[in-house]
């Protein structure tokens, strides 16, 4: 691989103007943006987005299960051809930021649009990709997952979205045939390489004064659901001492995660983001809480350690309080190194484009590491002002934005002519 410069000096205003549209589907009034994968925004989104391909004479394909593909093919290269792989993801969080994903994905487009206007010689395909659901409504990083290894039937038929929904009737709903979603992974060498450009979410490469981060690895992520049950009663006769409060068990548990988080490693960090109480009244003890954990470690075996950890603090807990508790594990996905020369290619392109480059690992989780199972891997990071994401104040600069775009061009040209 080498640093080759781009064909173009600069990706055009046109990646600006699309974030800023794009900032639109789903935007709350907050001046954030909640578009879940599968939902009235995401299908706009997606309507805009074949639009945008439409007028650029450009492919575009949707698998199964939701991911896009936007296509440039390499009219002589031999057939099947491995092509070269950029994107990210569309679908947000819950009011969440303009940036994370969006930036990935239509840079990808943008790289695209530039090869194919500027009739620039290829030597193998280049497709932008958007995946589906990278925020795990369904299940975490769903469309890369799709992709790395696929799902059976009876794995579909059990997910369901963050309000209860099940997956299959979202698919259904979008007017897709849900047995195509069975149909989606993708075998290792089928891929030439993957770069994905992103958002830090983090304030390392801002403290830095570094513009471009070089991600040397994506942390491993878990995610299940903790029940605690104990007997629902009257709040007004029902004495403290006799009292079985679901709610309280759960709230000493989630007053120890940090600790529990502590005791396994410096970068283990563990996360309730839903908390669930029935039945629900401000008169009626809970007789049942229900949590949704998220854990992280960039060591798998650590991360193990950590989900076990919560385990018997909770049961510690239970006992304490004359509860029942169960756990269900959702999802692990392992933490990945990413390929060293494509750590070196990113570094290259951007000292060759003047630009102060940092290494470090990523805390948040990204398709990148299930594309990395499939091919050679890459990230560009840069910088999120104050370290801001999954927020409405999420906020990247006009000039990183430029600068990580044009290093993501750089990169896609030097891997599809060598």
């Amino acid at each position: 691989m080498s640093g080759t410069e781009p064909p173009v000096p600069t990706v055009s205003a046109r990646l600006r103007r699309g974030l800023e549209h794009v900032a639109g589907y789903g935007a709350t009034a907050s001046g954030g943006v909640g578009r879940t994968a599968f939902s009235a925004a995401d299908r706009q989104v997606r309507e805009w987005l074949a639009g945008e391909c439409k007028q650029a004479g450009l492919a575009l394909r949707t698998d199964g299960i939701g991911n896009v593909f936007i296509r440039l093919d390499a009219p002589d290269a031999p057939a099947g051809t491995p092509p070269v792989w950029a994107g990210s993801h569309l679908d947000s969080v819950p009011e969440g930021g303009r940036f994370d994903g969006a930036l990935g994905s239509l840079a990808a487009l943008e790289v695209v649009r530039r090869l194919a206007e500027e009739h620039v010689p290829l030597r193998r395909p280049v497709e932008a990709v958007v995946f589906a659901d990278e925020e795990g409504n369904y299940h975490h990083l769903l469309g890369s997952t799709a992709v790395a290894r696929g799902f059976s039937s009876d794995e579909l038929a059990t997910l369901r979205g963050r309000d209860g929904d099940l997956l299959v009737d979202a698919l259904q709903a979008m007017g897709w045939d849900v047995e195509a979603a069975t149909r989606t992974a993708v075998r290792p060498g089928d891929v030439h390489a993957y770069v994905e450009l992103h958002i830090e979410q983090g304030s390392v490469l801002e403290s830095a004064g570094a513009a471009i981060g070089v991600v040397t690895a994506i942390v491993g992520m878990g995610g299940g659901h903790m029940e605690f049950r104990g007997r629902q009663d009257h709040a007004g006769t029902t004495p403290m001492p006799l009292r079985r409060d679901a709610l309280r068990g759960a709230a000493e548990l989630l007053v120890r995660l940090p600790e529990v988080a502590r005791s396994v490693s410096e970068t283990a960090v563990a996360t309730c983001g839903i908390l669930h109480v029935e039945p629900g009244g401000a008169n009626v003890v809970p007789g049942l809480a229900r949590l949704q954990l998220d854990f992280r470690d960039l060591d798998r075996e650590r991360m193990l350690e950590l989900e076990a950890a919560i385990v018997a603090v909770a049961r510690e807990v239970a006992d304490r309080h004359g509860l029942e508790v169960g756990y269900t594990r959702e999802s692990i996905t392992d933490p990945v190194p990413l390929d060293p020369r494509m750590q070196e290619l990113v570094a290259t392109v951007a000292a060759g484009q003047g630009l102060r480059t940092l290494p470090l690992p990523s805390g948040a989780g990204h398709d990148a590491q299930n594309m990395a199972k499939l091919a050679p891997t890459g990230m560009i990071f840069v910088p999120s002002v104050d370290g801001r994401s999954h927020s409405p104040a999420e906020l990247t600069t006009w000039e990183d934005i430029d600068a990580g775009a044009n290093v993501l061009l750089a990169m896609v040209h030097a891997l599809a002519t060598e």
